[in-house]
């Protein structure tokens, strides 16, 4: 893949922190691909003192904030621990689902090949979700996570019967123009690609205290992969 130039992707910066719109298909740190380069390399070309605060799937996109200090550091770290960081994500999920603030509160354990399944031996997760559009036979769902577990927005959606759109790993299958458009006919010998190739989660909003406790609210619009989905969605 073509790696984006780092400064091409804050939204937000201030004396102490920096928020960028991680792009999608990129790890926030190192991952076990060999000659790949990930997030926090990339910062660190920039500016060679920051330190990314949290961490973001590989496929998600969206807002990650990253400190210039350590001090700034520790800061956002008490505040993700005492659970005070405001995030809202954004996924495109199979069905119509209506919900409403509705709580998921089942306990996740991660297993060492990196899936996690809920079961009551797990840590607990909580998460909040609330539709914000119906298409014909998919929504858009704003959620909230409360905890950070691995996969907890993915393994939460799956378990309410709203797995996200080519979230294989936990029953939510791809989606194709084909699904969508009545008489679609694809070009002879050519093999239709998913609308999105990876799952479609965003996040989309971050909100925390900066050092001198003034608090600061950041958006990232979508990829465009994702606002290509929405956009057929949409018009279907």
């Amino acid at each position: 893949m073509k790696y984006p130039v780092f400064k091409d992707l804050i939204v937000f910066e201030s004396e102490d922190y920096l928020v960028v719109n991680k792009p999608p298909f990129l790890a926030t740190l190192e991952d076990r691909t060999p000659n790949t380069t990930n997030l926090l390399k990339l910062a660190k070309q920039y500016d060679p003192e920051l330190q990314a605060c949290h961490r973001l799937d590989k496929d998600t996109s969206g807002c990650l904030v990253f400190a210039k200090n350590p001090e700034a550091y520790r800061h956002l770290s008490m505040q993700f621990e005492h659970r005070e960081v405001y995030k809202v994500y954004h996924a495109v999920a199979w069905g119509i689902h209506k919900f409403d603030d509705q709580l998921v509160s089942r306990a996740i354990l991660p297993s060492a090949k990196g899936v996690a399944k809920l079961t009551p031996q797990g840590k607990p997760a909580e998460t909040y979700f609330t539709t914000l559009e119906n298409f014909s036979r998919h929504t858009l769902i704003e959620c909230m996570p409360v905890t950070g577990r691995l996969h907890q927005i993915r393994v939460h959606l799956a378990s309410i019967g709203a797995p996200i759109v080519s979230d294989e790993l936990y029953g939510g299958e791809h989606l194709y123009l084909s699904n969508l458009k009545r008489g679609f006919n694809l070009k002879q010998n050519t093999e239709e690609l998913p609308l999105i190739k990876r799952f479609a989660l965003h996040s989309h909003t971050i909100g925390f205290k900066q050092l001198n406790d003034e608090p600061v609210k950041v958006e990232a619009p979508y990829p465009k992969d994702f606002a290509v989905l929405v956009k057929q969605l949409r018009s279907h």
